[in-house]
C-alpha cells in the first residue's frame, strides 16, 4: 500500500491517487474553514484500513469532543478501535507530559523539547500495522502563540514533517494569525491543500495544491458536509480564541 482512499466520492475525485503514505501533509486556510473535518475523513479510512492514529487536536477542549465530531461526520466510532489509538491532549499548566491511561497524554506541547518526546512515545507506542501510524494534528499554529516559544515549536514542527518520514503526518493550519510562520510549514510540506470559507451563505471550499507522487485534480470544490456539522466548527473556533489561546500566550 502506498497510498489510501477516503471512500468519499468528492475527496477521492480530487485526489484519485489517494493520499500518500509516509509524507508530510498541511491543511490550511482561515479560521472555520473546515480544515479538521476535512482530515477526519483520512482518519476514518486509515482507521478502516487497519492503521493507527495520534490525536493531536489542539482546539478541543477534551477527547470526547473529537470522538463525537468523527463520529458525526464520517460515522466512524473510535471507540471500536481503541487499541489502535492515542490522544494527546494540550496542558499548559504541565511542565512536560503525563500519561492519564495507555491511551491518552497531557502533555504541554508549546515546548520543542515535549513535542519531540510525544513523536518518540507515538512512534513506540502504536502499532505499524496496515499503512501504519498517522498522526493527525490540528490547529497546531495555536502553539505559536506562547511568546517564548513560539520560534522554536515552529521549528520543532517544521523539523518533524521533514526529517526522514517513518509515520504519516496530517497537520491543519490556520492562517487567521501567524500567516507568515505558517508558509514555512505551506512551504516543506510533501502535499498541499488549502480550504476557504464564504459567510453568507456559509460555504466552504476545497483546493488541492500538490501531492508526492500522485494524481490529483487542482479545481476548486464546494466541501460537502451538513451545514449543521459546519455550524460545529464556529463553536470550536470560539473555544480556541477564548481558552486556549489566551493560556497559551502566558507560556
Amino acid at each position: 500500500m502506498k497510498s489510501i482512499k477516503t471512500g468519499v466520492s468528492w475527496i477521492d475525485d480530487l485526489l484519485p491517487g489517494g493520499l500518500p503514505l509516509h509524507t508530510a501533509t498541511i491543511i490550511t486556510g482561515p479560521g472555520g474553514s473546515g480544515k479538521p473535518l476535512i482530515g477526519e475523513n483520512f482518519v476514518a479510512a486509515w482507521l478502516k484500513s487497519g492503521g493507527s492514529v495520534a490525536f493531536m487536536s489542539l482546539q478541543y477542549p477534551d477527547k470526547e469532543f473529537l470522538i463525537e465530531s468523527i463520529r458525526e461526520v464520517t460515522d466512524v466510532d473510535l471507540n471500536d478501535f481503541a487499541e489502535k489509538i492515542m490522544f494527546i491532549q494540550l496542558d499548559t499548566d504541565l511542565s512536560a507530559l503525563k500519561s492519564m491511561d495507555d491511551h491518552t497524554i497531557r502533555a504541554n506541547l508549546v515546548k520543542p523539547d515535549v513535542w519531540e518526546c510525544v513523536m518518540i512515545k507515538i512512534k513506540d507506542h502504536l502499532p505499524d500495522e496496515g499503512p501504519g501510524v498517522l498522526v493527525f494534528g490540528s490547529a497546531l499554529n495555536l502553539l505559536l502563540f506562547s511568546p517564548t516559544y513560539g520560534e522554536e515549536i515552529l521549528e520543532a514542527i517544521r523539523n518533524t514533517i521533514t526529517s526522514d518520514i517513518k509515520m504519516t503526518y496530517l497537520f491543519s493550519v490556520s492562517t487567521s494569525a501567524k500567516a507568515k510562520e505558517i508558509a514555512h510549514l505551506e512551504e516543506v510540506a510533501d502535499n498541499l491543500i488549502m480550504t476557504r470559507s464564504t459567510k453568507k451563505p456559509f460555504r466552504l471550499y476545497l483546493k488541492v495544491i500538490r501531492m508526492k507522487d500522485v494524481s490529483f485534480k487542482t479545481e476548486e470544490v464546494q466541501v460537502k458536509i451538513d451545514p449543521g456539522k459546519l455550524e460545529h466548527i464556529k463553536q470550536v473556533a470560539e473555544h480556541s480564541r477564548s481558552v486556549v489561546i489566551p493560556a497559551i500566550s502566558k507560556i
